[in-house]
């Protein structure tokens, strides 16, 4: 046996043993990982900022605030997700006693990515731990400051039977997912989604697959065009775009394009200085070939804001481009970058129509201050999640799930929604010996009318 397997045998010798499912163990490992973030909030930090320059704020804001958060929350509220729910028995079962138990999977394979190293890590695992699961966990090999902390505190606060770490690349991710485990838990790009889709699906293991794509967001005319801008920049450029529910592009109204651009300036300026490269809340790329493929598209249409870069620092400033068209490089896959390039329609029905042209969102974003085009946008589009007059806020509110449709992914998580996640919803009906309706039983010559009368 590999060493994986070995480890994967231990948590489900851990798992069979029943050692997870009372409640006062979850509630266990949940302060545990609490604990664990509050101790060493600053060594985490410090791991980030190495790997891109994140911004410490940016870092316990989206990260390890958001993780602490989603314990709070499952802290207060596991007692009540885990007890039998019951619902109401039919005619045909009547008498009878029916509820859903709640269970967890058992062991779950949990792979991260990059760009948030640490929440996209922490956060399932929430879910994870509170659904009564254990969990390896795979981070990715491009943040390697970030692994290296999470794998040294996940083996400093937790038994190797309950949550572990795996550092590595493709070899070690293909190994793992050769591995019979009860549940995947994805988070990354559409291309490996597949085939992290395709290898689950040989062993009909069940997954939830959090991707991307390119999500639009369209202001309107009717939009407060300074405070719409304000946070749009804030939404695209934190994380120097690197956030797969970010803008990745604008569909403006041509009416007020002009002015929009305008304003976008007076917000990057406003939010990063005139020389973005010398602001220290502006995060870097993470690493030279994701740079070399944003730089690429600095030549796309009209530079509007923006365009410098530097390949010594991995800087890409905040850039908006304009004049840009579908046929462009950049509008044949998901940026995830500071790059915005701009589109424009007249009609919000043109609007629509270029967002139906392409695969369904991740996210969708929309300022307006007309109720009846917001009824029509959110009718017509279909997208994973989004916001009216914000943009990615609304992944702070856990009573949200969060997740993709279609080629952006599926399944979701977040609040409960991570707990359900995580859970399979087993159903039991309970008889009496009391009563044993006879219609059901051979012989059932003249007992059809019966039946047509329950069914009816």
């Amino acid at each position: 046996m590999t060493k994986y397997a070995d480890v994967l045998e231990a948590q489900r010798q851990f798992f069979v043993a029943g050692k997870t499912k009372p409640v006062s163990f979850r509630i266990e490992q949940l302060n545990t990982l609490k604990q664990l973030l509050k101790n060493h909030d600053k060594e985490i930090m410090d791991a980030v900022y190495k790997d891109f320059k994140k911004p410490p704020f940016e870092t316990y804001g989206t990260e390890i605030g958001l993780i602490i958060n989603e314990i709070n929350f499952a802290l207060r509220n596991i007692e009540k997700w885990i007890k039998p729910k019951s619902v109401p028995t039919s005619l045909v079962n009547f008498p009878s006693k029916n509820y859903i138990l709640t269970e967890p999977y058992g062991n779950v394979l949990i792979i991260a990515p990059w760009n948030y190293p640490v929440q996209l890590c922490l956060l399932p695992l929430v879910g994870a731990l509170a659904a009564g699961n254990t969990a390896v966990l795979k981070p990715s090999e491009l943040s390697e400051h970030t692994s290296a902390i999470l794998h040294k505190l996940i083996a400093q606060y937790f038994d190797p039977s309950v949550v572990y770490t795996v550092l590595g690349g493709v070899e070690e991710s293909s190994a793992l997912l050769d591995l019979n485990f009860n549940y995947i838990f994805f988070t990354g790009s559409t291309r490996v989604g597949k085939i992290i889709m395709q290898t689950a699906a040989k062993k009909l293991t069940p997954v939830t697959l959090e991707l991307g794509g390119k999500s639009p967001c369209i202001v309107e005319e009717s939009a407060d065009l300074e405070v719409s801008a304000k946070r749009i920049v804030w939404g695209k450029f934190v994380n120097a775009g690197q956030t797969c529910v970010a803008p990745d592009y604008l569909l403006v109204q041509e009416s007020i394009r002009e002015d929009f651009e305008h304003e976008l300036r007076q917000a990057v300026e406003h939010l990063y200085g005139s020389d973005p490269s010398q602001s220290d809340d502006y995060t870097r790329i993470i690493n030279d070939s994701h740079f070399d493929r944003l730089t690429a598209f600095l030549d796309n249409g009209r530079t509007v804001i923006g365009g410098e870069s530097d390949s010594s620092e991995r800087y890409i400033a905040p850039t908006v481009l304009g004049d840009v068209t579908w046929d462009h490089p950049i509008m044949q896959d998901e940026i995830f970058g500071p790059i915005l390039p701009i589109l424009s329609f007249n009609h919000i029905d043109e609007a629509i129509a270029q967002i139906l042209q392409t695969t369904r969102p991740l996210a969708l974003y929309l300022f307006t201050s007309d109720d009846d085009i917001e009824k029509k946008v959110l009718e017509q589009v279909s997208f994973g999640g989004g916001a009216i007059n914000d943009t990615i806020a609304q992944l702070g509110n856990h009573h949200l799930s969060f997740g993709g449709v279609g080629a952006s992914g599926f399944g979701s998580y977040h609040g409960k929604a991570s707990f359900d996640s995580f859970s399979h919803q087993k159903s039991i009906m309970k008889k009496n010996f009391l009563v044993d309706i006879p219609l059901r039983y051979a012989p059932y010559d003249g007992k059809i009318k019966w039946l047509k009368t329950i069914f009816r």
